[in-house]
């Protein structure tokens, strides 16, 4: 569904402001003034910016396990919102199948991400599939 991938691309968007600025006061909100709110892609796009932070402490847990020989505050800025962003959306939207999840994350690790990031932002939200028992070892994306 398109909204859904532009609501997504808004709230990595979001994601990646708060991670880089620090959250500034006020940046939040001149950052949703640029679209409108009331759109199916900003309700969603919120939910999820909404979420991630109101869930990080548990989403960060289950990347911590997930990611292989690295730490968090070592991933790239865009990768790890990204990651939280995915995260939250099987933890919290069991309708949205675990694949389309992942393989939104995946198109849009490539668009914003750097050339490896399609391929880890895949391995890691597979695993932490598999951990929210949302996929069993051996199924296919």
């Amino acid at each position: 569904m398109a909204s859904r991938r532009q609501a997504r691309e808004r709230a990595l968007q979001a994601l990646y402001q708060g991670e880089v600025s620090g959250e500034t006061p006020g940046a939040e909100g001149l950052f949703w003034s640029h679209f409108d709110a009331d759109d199916e892609a900003g309700v969603f796009a919120r939910e999820l910016v909404a979420g991630v932070r109101a869930e990080q402490a548990r989403i960060d847990a289950l990347l911590a396990d997930a990611v292989e020989h690295w730490e968090l505050g070592r991933l790239a800025r865009v990768d790890l919102s990204l990651l939280r962003m995915a995260v939250y959306e099987m933890m919290a939207r069991p309708e949205i199948p675990h694949a389309v999840t992942i393989d939104e994350a995946v198109e849009i690790a490539g668009r914003f991400g750097s050339g490896d990031s399609p391929a880890f932002v895949n391995g890691v939200l597979d695993r932490v599939a598999r951990t929210l028992g949302r996929k069993q070892s051996g199924e296919g994306r």
